[in-house]
């Protein structure tokens, strides 16, 4: 499959902030193939995943500084990350690290929007953002759980520049994508009937694997967690997992 192509407003990157590197290293290389490259002194000994030579994602140790828990981050694309940045605040979001340029990577920025969804905004540079994804162990959705349904959807409609498109609007499934049909880059779900008041949004990665079922069981070999079992849907068998440090994750098997 060729690299996927830029698209402003559209998941372009991923990462891990992990306490405990070597066991990511270690449970995602098994679990997807991923290899570990060295990491860079000059970012903090942030490092790349590639599969198969290609860079999928990204890793950082979480040292305990900062407060935060161990999660993976979605980074959405953008061609101007100061203009990006000034409209998340007037949009109803805040600025949670300005607009900073990682050498000649590129820039980014860390923002939330109405609904307390932390989001990365990236700007590139000579680093695009991924080079492989939709294929077996590779990330293949992306998507925010929110309570701020409404707010949310008009937060990256405006923001971020989505091309709305509203899948479904029954009370029991309110759901909005980033393009339609094949075009489909990511999604929204009013979160309301499970995230408890006061809740923060969160966005989650599924990753595509062949066999959910299959891949749970070497998920717990590994030292990760089931946290929801597979189960079939429209859109194929999902389910979702935490690695070993409690980082949760999605997975998605397509017929």
């Amino acid at each position: 499959m060729p690299a996927p192509t830029p698209s402003v407003g559209a998941p372009c990157w991923i990462d891990l902030y992990s306490s405990d590197t070597a066991k990511a290293t270690a449970f995602y290389g098994q679990l997807f193939g991923w290899t570990a490259e060295q990491p860079d002194p000059r970012f903090g000994g942030y490092f790349i995943f590639t599969k198969n030579g290609k860079a999928v994602a990204g890793c950082m140790l979480n040292d305990g500084t900062t407060g935060m828990d161990d999660t993976w981050t979605v980074y959405l694309m953008t061609d101007d990350i100061e203009a990006t940045a000034a409209a998340a605040p007037a949009n109803g979001g805040r600025v949670e690290l300005a607009p900073m340029a990682v050498a000649e990577n590129g820039s980014m920025a860390m923002i939330a929007d109405p609904g307390q969804g932390r989001i990365g905004v990236w700007q590139p540079g000579v680093m695009q953002g991924f080079e492989v994804i939709g294929e077996q162990g590779t990330p293949a959705w992306f998507e925010l759980h929110t309570r701020a349904y409404d707010a949310s959807v008009d937060f990256y409609r405006t923001v971020f520049a989505w091309d709305v498109d509203v899948a479904s609007d029954t009370p029991e499934f309110r759901y909005t994508t980033l393009g339609s049909g094949d075009n489909r880059r990511a999604g929204i779900m009013d979160a309301t009937a499970y995230l408890p008041d006061g809740a923060p949004g969160f966005w989650t990665v599924y990753f595509e694997v062949a066999d959910a079922d299959a891949a749970l069981e070497q998920i717990v070999e590994l030292g990760g967690t089931v946290t929801q079992p597979a189960a079939d849907t429209p859109y194929g068998r999902l389910a979702e997992a935490g690695d070993p440090t409690g980082t949760t994750f999605k997975l998605i098997a397509h017929e």
